[in-house]
């Protein structure tokens, strides 16, 4: 599997969007159209003391998410000593075709200091990559110059 090729990558919260602060945050919507998996992964920096923060996965069969319901069993509570770690969900087969990360923030601050999607199990490949993704897939390199 070339990760690269096999998996789409696309922005699901910015630094920006996710900057220090105490409201919540809802990820870009995300089409699963085409694959059957998708896992969110969520980088967290300065988290103030006291702050309620969690994250948890919503899915709906509009793009517009008017419906939004929250998917059993994805809330994950993190600690206000959870500065600079990074969180994954895994959603395996959603029963909707539309989903999206929502980060819970109240009392203090927290910052998001990015979060991802990487939807897999793709009917197509290879696949092309969300808005303000790049990047290169090397294979078998020797050591040299960079």
């Amino acid at each position: 599997m070339e990760l690269g090729k096999d998996a789409k990558i696309t922005i699901a919260i910015t630094p920006t969007d996710g900057g220090a602060g105490a409201t919540d945050i809802n990820g870009a919507i995300l089409d699963m159209a085409g694959y059957e998996n998708v896992m969110a992964i969520i980088t967290f920096g300065a988290i103030t003391a006291g702050a309620a923060t969690s994250i948890k996965m919503q899915q709906d069969t509009a793009a517009a998410m008017g419906g939004a319901a929250d998917l059993a069993g994805t809330k994950q509570t993190i600690a206000d000593t959870d500065d600079d770690k990074t969180f994954y969900l895994d959603i395996i087969k959603p029963q909707e075709r539309y989903v999206r990360l929502v980060v819970n923030r109240a009392t203090q601050n927290a910052v998001v200091a990015s979060a991802i999607y990487l939807q897999y199990n793709g009917v197509k490949k290879p696949v092309a990559h969300g808005t303000n993704v790049s990047g290169e897939t090397h294979v078998s390199v020797a050591e040299g110059t960079a």
